[in-house]
């Protein structure tokens, strides 16, 4: 491994004089300029918004995710909502005995690009992680920058109601969550050493191949693992460590901080760390993020409930503000519609359900029941949505952050108002927000590191030599992404992020009969008398 990460530091080096002389040339902007020209129509192609007049934009990407997962809430019988405790329960190895690891048939093909066969559960190719760390995997890519300036950029557009649109989004998305990371398990691939490759590459080709469309499963496949290829070094990687540089500089006296023009330099650290973890591949990925996620989440929600109910006398007016901004908004942009599209648009761009990258960590799962692991992963919407991104929300409102003079602030300013929230009750509080978002955005890395790497891995092969390839690639993008303000590469990176959705969803809807067998074999082994 030493030998691994001396190459990468090897080629990094000489991008740091780079980067700096980047910064002072402009050369930086002059690329953003380059590539925004090159790429401009497929982000616009992503990001088009459906007028509706009367000041209502609707981005056409939130159709198919909201109406999916209103589609798979009412198929699987409100999954999101009777599966709740079962899921937790999964989660607390209260059903770990039938799902032992002994000499049996598990979830998985271990014949790469063969007939969906099964695999037998021994000498450990049963799985790489557990449930829990599987869970915590997946939700280090989505708890992050998306809930705490995600959330400040959509109460200050659409009002306090949007909080409420953001949890109802957030519940059908657990409907989401749960068909993709069944489908995930159940067609992943098992190779002899025991390393699990999964995600939509593996159920677009083989599920779509089992119901006759062997064509269109090897077209959908290819584009989504080109998707996350592109995502993991933008919005996974480079958005990520800049966001997370401004904040630090920010913090630290802003253009007079001493961080100010040594971005490079808090990439090459950060380069280094990320670097540390990703050779280890998923094990080591979800070593560090069961530690980072509930300690991140636990510090996080402490400290808005703190803030909460240190203003109790505001928290009834808080709910009425919410319910009231739902239904009935008032000088808000778009009425109604506007507070529902705020609402949805950052559910949607912070849980990612339906977008089909948590497929991939929780393919890693160890678990002989597919569904057993879709349970799990329902509670991802629920803890990245409807709790934590609902306290920044009940944060904002009850410190009276939420003006639309804030609405046209970039993520960068939306974390400093965020920030200056906390602030008012907690004093010293931006200062643990900001080491905060460093974690956050190192975890979430580490997962799309993973989850590019897949991708890679399903278009190049599985070789030593393709892995590290894609690993130093992405360890230099976080030298480049500290440094640079390269904001068309982010911008189509993000576009890649929600173009995953267009192949994924097509798969998640024609392989839903698959996931309800999967489901009625797995509940049916938890209900069966213990002998």
């Amino acid at each position: 491994m030493k030998k691994y990460l001396l190459s990468l530091f090897t080629l990094i080096l000489p991008l740091l004089n780079f980067a700096q002389e980047a910064e002072k040339m402009g050369i930086d902007q002059k690329i953003d300029k380059a590539f925004g020209d090159a790429t401009g129509w497929f982000v616009n192609a992503i990001f088009y918004q459906i007028d509706f007049g009367g000041g209502i934009k609707v981005f056409w990407v939130l159709f198919p995710l909201i109406l999916g997962a209103t589609y798979f809430t009412f198929y699987f019988k409100l999954i999101n909502i009777r599966g709740f405790l079962t899921s937790v329960n999964i989660v607390r190895g209260k059903y770990d005995d039938i799902d032992h690891h002994e000499s049996m048939e598990a979830a998985g093909d271990s014949t790469p690009g063969g007939d969906a066969i099964e695999t037998i559960a021994i000498e450990g190719h049963e799985g790489e992680v557990s449930h829990f760390q599987a869970l915590t995997a997946a939700l280090s890519a989505t708890v992050g920058l998306g809930n705490i300036a995600g959330v400040a950029i959509a109460v200050s557009i659409g009002g306090a109601g949007a909080t409420f649109w953001m949890i109802v989004a957030g519940l059908l998305g657990m409907a989401s969550k749960f068909v993709e990371c069944t489908l995930g398990v159940k067609y992943r691939d098992i190779s002899d050493d025991g390393t699990v490759y999964g995600g939509p590459m593996y159920y677009l080709t083989k599920g779509l191949k089992a119901k006759g469309f062997t064509g269109l499963g090897k077209v959908l496949a290819a584009l989504f693992a080109i998707f996350v290829i592109g995502g993991s070094f933008g919005g996974g990687n480079m958005f990520q460590v800049n966001q997370a540089f401004q904040l630090v500089e920010n913090i630290t006296g802003g253009e007079q901080s001493f961080l100010h023009g040594y971005g490079w330099a808090f990439g090459a650290v950060m380069a280094l760390l990320v670097g540390i973890v990703i050779i280890g591949g998923i094990k080591k990925i979800a070593k560090v993020t069961d530690k980072i996620v509930p300690f991140m989440v636990v510090i996080y929600v402490a400290a808005s409930l703190f803030v909460i109910f240190a203003n109790y006398n505001m928290i009834g007016d808080a709910f009425v503000q919410i319910f009231n901004g739902a239904f009935s908004p008032e000088g808000v942009a778009g009425g109604a519609i506007g507070v529902l599209v705020q609402g949805f648009r950052r559910a949607a761009f912070s849980n990612e359900a339906g977008v089909g990258s948590a497929s991939i960590a929780h393919s890693a799962v160890k678990t002989k029941y597919a569904a057993s692991e879709g349970m799990v992963a329902l509670l991802e919407p629920f803890i990245d949505t409807v709790v934590v991104c609902t306290m920044t929300a009940l944060v904002l409102i009850i410190t009276g952050n939420v003006t639309s003079a804030n609405a046209g602030l970039n993520d960068a300013q939306a974390i400093l108002l965020t920030s200056g929230a906390f602030e008012s009750a907690i004093s010293w509080f931006p200062y643990v927000l900001t080491v905060a978002v460093v974690l956050f955005a190192f975890s979430t890395m580490i997962s799309w590191s993973y989850y590019g790497f897949q991708g890679w891995a399903y278009l190049f092969g599985r070789s030593k030599k393709m892995e590290y390839t894609y690993k130093i690639i992405f360890c230099i993008f976080v030298v480049i992404g500290a440094a640079a303000s390269l904001g068309s590469v982010i911008g189509f990176s993000d576009a890649m992020i929600f173009a995953m959705m267009v192949p994924n969803m097509i798969g998640l809807v024609i392989l839903a009969p698959k996931v309800k067998d999967e489901l009625k074999k797995y509940m049916a082994a938890i209900k069966a008398p213990k002998e």
